[in-house]
């Protein structure tokens, strides 16, 4: 076919053109079935702005308009159109690695996990809580699906956390919050991963190695709730006797970490992911057979290949849709006029254009699942993040204005000048963002798939648990931010620098975390509140002295709230 179509000097005829045609139409309407109507109706959008909508558009966004032969042609030959990048990928990386988590959840993985993060954590303050952390942050980096998660996890630890004296709103918002975070957890990262991978040129090995640590930052930004909220509340932990013990736990499921183990090696020696991942299904089949409970056969192997296809059904139409829309924004050029909007909005302000985009995401996220949600915003949003981070660099080192290191055009042609650790540690922290951000729509009100789907498990108000989920997740919106402002964090840079960006993000975490509570150590009033408020600021700035400020103030604090506060409490009179 495509020996046909270059011989013909890639123009198309009509039976080319009805066949493109009909596969748009297809798609879009099994999207629908899918996934719902407002996909579809987003690929509509773009297909109408680019035929004879964008005519009517002032300035910058007029466009004069292609004609259907033209849009055909990009949509269906064009290596960015349906059968494009986003495309392969699903076929390949993608669908290999929702494989393997279904293997890996048919071989019983899923029941080891939740007991062995009983087993570790169910003794501790707060631990039924801290056991869904546990569980839901390994069962999310396999499922690859917050609200697949949230279901999975949340119907054992929900209840287990409702018997120990939480709130009903406050367990469904800890599952939503943690399975959320499942989907920043390497190895398995979903299928936005896998797309950043491909548009950065930047390895998947070298992805999840620097999305490793902040995304454990973030199931302890939770943990530090759920810990300050149960010693609030004085809730006593499980009895340790009436828990199963670490190592009957591990002797049972051992085998489970094989799988993971060869997947890693594989990605280490090199080999891509498709190999590992394939390499990685086989070995769950032959480490099955290590344990006499799990053993894989014939039915469970077919079990797991028919739940891969199902799970891969809705995520390969919303790949395909969304192949359309990144198809015509690059024809069209509106990730340069969107980056350039967002530069005069935002006024050359990082932080007003990271607020944009949080919002942006917000928006989309009501409708578009988070992959898709991830795709729109990288190709419109992720140029001005990562020119606005180069910003500086280019005034420096190349003399360039305020004015002229913000014009995409301008930037783009300098980008081969700038050092590769530079752009390309920009480049990822930019992208990292939005799909850190793009998340943020299955806990934030109003509509906050994983939230109301704990809110049905935990017998709680939806509008309730939204809220509680989202107080949860504030590190989903916190240490995106730390690593844009000093990519440290995500290991650019002197690994000194690193290690105090952990400490100093980590600790600030906490302490935000109880500012939101109103406990540090003990119940706290308002302006103690508010002191560990500035604390918290001093500890996220991404300056050294400030962070050394900060840690000084947590000191003072810990000294007055467990020593000066609590020696004043005690001679107060009965």
């Amino acid at each position: 076919f495509e020996d046909a179509l270059h011989a013909r000097n890639e123009v198309p005829i009509l039976r080319d053109l009805i066949f493109a045609g009909l596969a748009v139409i297809l798609i879009l309407e099994v999207t629908r079935r899918t996934t719902g109507w407002l996909i579809p109706a987003l690929a509509g959008f773009f297909i109408s702005y680019a035929l004879f909508l964008g005519k009517v558009f002032p300035g910058v966004w007029s466009f004069s308009g292609v004609t259907i032969e033209r849009l055909l042609y990009r949509m269906y030959f064009a290596p960015d159109g349906l059968f494009g990048t986003i495309a392969t990928i699903s076929s390949t990386f993608v669908f290999l690695f929702v494989l393997f988590a279904a293997f890996l959840l048919k071989s019983g993985a899923g029941e080891f996990i939740i007991k062995l993060a009983v087993s570790l954590l169910g003794h501790t303050t707060g631990g039924p809580a801290k056991m869904a952390v546990f569980a839901s942050g390994f069962m999310g980096s396999i499922s690859g699906s917050a609200v697949a998660n949230t279901v999975g996890t949340g119907s054992i630890t929900i209840p287990m956390m409702k018997r120990m004296g939480f709130k009903p709103q406050f367990a469904g918002g800890v599952e939503a919050a943690a399975s959320t975070g499942g989907q920043l957890m390497p190895p398995i990262m979903g299928a936005g991963a896998f797309i950043m991978a491909q548009w950065t040129q930047i390895s998947y090995l070298k992805i999840i190695g620097v999305a490793f640590i902040p995304a454990v930052m973030y199931f302890l930004s939770v943990a530090f709730f759920i810990h300050l909220r149960a010693k609030k509340k004085g809730l006593k932990p499980l009895p340790k006797e009436d828990l199963p013990k670490v190592t009957e736990v591990l002797k049972e499921g051992w085998n489970f970490f094989i799988p993971i183990g060869v997947l890693m090696y594989f990605l280490i020696k090199g080999n891509t992911p498709t190999y590992a991942a394939s390499m990685g299904i086989i070995s769950i089949v032959i480490a099955s057979w290590f344990n006499k409970g799990t053993r894989m056969g014939p039915k469970d192997i077919l079990d797991a290949l028919a739940l891969g296809a199902q799970n891969m059904v809705s995520t390969g139409v919303i790949l395909l849709c969304s192949g359309i829309v990144v198809g015509i924004v690059l024809m069209v050029g509106m990730g340069i006029k969107f980056s350039m909007l967002i530069s005069t909005i935002a006024g050359g302000s990082l932080f007003i254009t990271i607020v944009l985009v949080a919002l942006a995401s917000l928006i989309l996220g009501m409708g578009l699942p988070v992959t898709a949600s991830y795709i729109v915003l990288a190709v419109l949003a992720a140029p001005s993040i990562e020119m606005l981070m180069l910003k500086d660099h280019l005034i420096a080192n190349f003399g360039l204005t305020a004015q002229q290191a913000l014009d995409p055009n301008i930037v783009n042609n300098m980008i081969g000048l700038i050092p590769k650790e530079v752009s390309e540690g920009s480049l990822l922290a930019a992208h990292l963002l939005i799909f850190w951000y793009s998340q943020d729509a299955n806990v934030t009100p109003p509509v906050c798939l994983a939230a109301y789907t704990a809110s049905g498990i935990a017998g709680s108000d939806p509008l309730k648990t939204g809220l509680e989920s989202w107080k949860l997740a504030k590190g989903l919106y916190l240490i995106p931010i730390m690593f844009i402002y000093d990519p440290a964090i995500l290991f650019q840079g002197p690994l000194i620098r690193t290690f105090e960006n952990i400490i100093t993000g980590t600790v600030g975490l906490f302490v935000f975390a109880s500012f939101f509570e109103g406990y540090y150590f003990r119940i706290i009033n308002w302006v103690e509140r508010i002191i560990l408020a500035v604390t918290a600021v001093l500890l996220f700035w991404p300056e050294r002295l400030t962070n050394i400020g900060g840690i000084i103030l947590v000191v003072l604090m810990w000294i007055y709230c467990t020593k000066i506060k609590a020696k004043k409490t005690e001679e107060i009179p009965a």
